[in-house]
């Protein structure tokens, strides 16, 4: 029920003692606003695990050539192993329960020229499969198809910067880039969320790479996609089985780590998360520790407040003030600077979340967040430990006999 009495004589307490409601409100203001910056912080680091490992797709295995550690079947050590345009083929006809797609590439650097404007730039021969598998985005025009594989045609896609550095305000689409005695037609455009440095490759047929190179058949790695449905552990089952396929048919020692690498996106998506996970814990039990740190200091303050009050409280029992009004009175001023002061931090910690944008990223914290149910929760937490803050010393206080308390100093 309102009394208006009662916040009048709140107001008149809290005037009184200006300093110490300020200290009370900073202590839970901190505590909270701390709490939803660590929180943010967290979710800003998720971020940052997302833009840098989810880029690509996740059900793909990188296969990459190496170079042997261990002489086998005649073959000396230190052999280095080399991919060609089979192993395409044996993964398609071995693999085929397994297989969604599959795409090589061919990694290269060259320098070229548009009218007075060049550089330097990589190249990646590659299959349409490519496209999925790095989750390319064409923003012009399209991407390498099968038509271009087959009759290696001397088609390109270029990334966004390629064409704001060559091209300027010039539609690229269908205009000739020049790279050594050939000239190659621009047919798309294309973004990547990795950033600048993907957005400065070129892409073109792998058989045109390779007819460049005097129609040799060699490929630098090879990206294989699964079905998504296998899941994690079949992922692991496929990874061993093309292992042990490649380390077979390239006379690879089973025991040498070093002829052939598959890196399992999967696996290390799993792994990654599970740091990701275990970061965000860290983070959120330290955001905890400040809030409970900011419940023990309004707990503390009201103990000490109640103390300070002991006379007062004595006076009032002495003219029939029951032990409920005196608890009452006690805890309604605790919840009200609590509440304030939690508002207030909460208030300041989500428009600081909001304005931070990618300031953070070089720490790798970018676009902080928090929930509001989050941040409302533990606003609320705090309040309603802020209440029991001041219940238990104004429910001691309101139970001393009213001679014992004026006798106090």
């Amino acid at each position: 029920m309102f009394s208006r009495d009662r916040w009048q004589e709140i107001f008149q307490t809290i005037r009184k003692n200006r300093l110490r409601t300020v200290l009370s409100g900073f202590t839970v203001a901190l505590g909270i606003f701390i709490f939803i910056v660590l929180f943010g912080f967290g979710n800003g680091l998720k971020n940052s695990f997302k833009q840098f490992f989810l880029d690509d797709a996740t059900n793909t295995l990188w296969i990459s050539p190496g170079k042997t550690s261990k002489p086998y079947r005649g073959f000396k050590a230190n052999r280095r192993i080399e991919f060609d345009n089979s192993d395409l083929k044996d993964i398609q006809d071995n693999f085929k329960f397994f297989l969604e797609d599959i795409t090589p590439r061919i990694n290269r650097s060259a320098k070229v020229k548009y009218k007075g404007e060049s550089n330097n730039y990589s190249f990646r021969g590659v299959a349409p499969g490519h496209q999925s598998i790095e989750k390319t985005v064409i923003m012009q025009g399209r991407y390498i198809n099968q038509d271009d594989i087959l009759n290696k045609t001397k088609n390109i896609v270029i990334g966004r910067l390629v064409a704001k550095d060559l091209f300027k305000e010039e539609d690229p689409i269908g205009k000739y880039l020049e790279m050594g005695p050939s000239a190659f037609k621009v047919i798309g455009i294309f973004q990547d969320q990795s950033g600048d440095r993907e957005e400065r490759i070129i892409y073109m047929p792998y058989t045109t790479r390779q007819l460049i190179e005097k129609n040799n058949d060699k490929i630098s790695s090879i990206i294989v996609s699964f079905r998504p449905e296998m899941g994690y552990k079949t992922s692991l089952l496929f990874e061993k089985q093309l292992r042990q396929f490649f380390k077979n048919k390239k006379a690879i020692d089973p025991r040498d780590n070093n002829g052939i690498y598959i890196r399992n996106v999967a696996d290390q998506i799993r792994q990654n998360q599970q740091f990701a996970s275990v970061l965000q814990l860290i983070v959120a039990f330290v955001g905890i520790g400040t809030l409970i740190a900011g419940i023990i200091g309004i707990s503390n303050i009201m103990v000490f407040v109640v103390k300070e009050r002991t006379k007062e409280l004595g006076i009032r029992k002495a003219l029939g003030a029951t032990p409920k009004s005196v608890i009452g009175m006690v805890l309604q001023e605790s919840i009200f600077i609590t509440a304030l002061s939690g508002i207030f931090g909460m208030i300041l910690g989500i428009a600081l979340l909001s304005n931070m944008g990618d300031r953070l990223e070089r720490f790798f914290i970018i676009d902080p967040y928090i929930e509001n149910s989050t941040a409302f929760v533990a606003t609320f937490l705090l309040i309603v430990f802020g209440a029991i803050a001041g219940y238990i010393p104004a429910k001691r206080a309101a139970s001393i006999k009213p001679i014992v308390a004026l006798r106090d100093e």
